[in-house]
This record gives C-alpha cells, structure tokens and sequence, in this order.
C-alpha cells in the first residue's frame, strides 16, 4: 500500500528529476537546505509569546504553513536520497522513547532520560 509520504517522495524524486536537480539533491546539500527551512519556521516564533504562537493571527499561520511545507519537503526528499522509510524511523524513535521515558517516572516532567551507555 502506498503511503501519501510515499506519494510525496514519488512526487518530489519526479519534480527534481524533470529539472535535472538529482546532481545538487546530495544529502549534505538537503539537509544544509532542510536546516536553513527550519530557520525560516523558527523565526516565525521568535518573538510570540506563548500564547501567540499556540494560536497565531491568519497572516503568521499563513506564513508558519509556508516554511512547515519546506522544512515537510526537504526531510522527505532527505530521506528518500538516503533511503530512510520516514515513518519507521519515526516509530523506531517513538519506541526507544517509550523505553527511555516510563510514563511513571516522567509524567508532567521536562527532565532528559540518561542516554543509554
């Protein structure tokens, strides 16, 4: 079954393919980019307070959506590149979270587990 994060990474490796970009989509160069469209989105909340930025005005949100589809594109062609299935890498880190974090020990704590040795 194809996935819509398959369908985008199709859809991104054909975007680039057709304008002969393959030659600059080298992982250093994307994730160089990818870091540079995280940027852009942490500027967006700069200066919000906390409240502002859990509900910002049309305009910034507007703007929040632009730069979240740039930094979505660049981590998903980053992976395809390197042939890293996003969504199992993401519930890979999701169960190495569940372990490192009992919910009985961390709840309503912003505390960092020890890392394992």
């Amino acid at each position: 079954m194809t996935t819509e994060l398959e369908r985008l990474a199709v859809r991104l490796r054909e975007f680039a393919r057709v304008r002969e970009w393959e030659q600059f989509h080298t992982p250093k160069n994307l994730v160089m980019a990818l870091a540079g469209e995280v940027g852009e989105l942490v500027a967006e909340f700069q200066w919000l307070t906390a409240d502002e930025s859990s509900s910002p005005d049309p305009d910034t949100l507007a703007r929040m959506r632009t730069e979240l589809g740039d930094v979505t594109l660049y981590l998903v062609r980053l992976a395809d590149v390197l042939g890293v299935d996003l969504v199992e890498a993401a519930q890979a880190k999701l169960d190495d979270n569940d372990r490192r974090y009992d919910a009985d020990l961390y709840r309503g704590s912003a505390k960092k587990a020890p890392r394992a040795t």
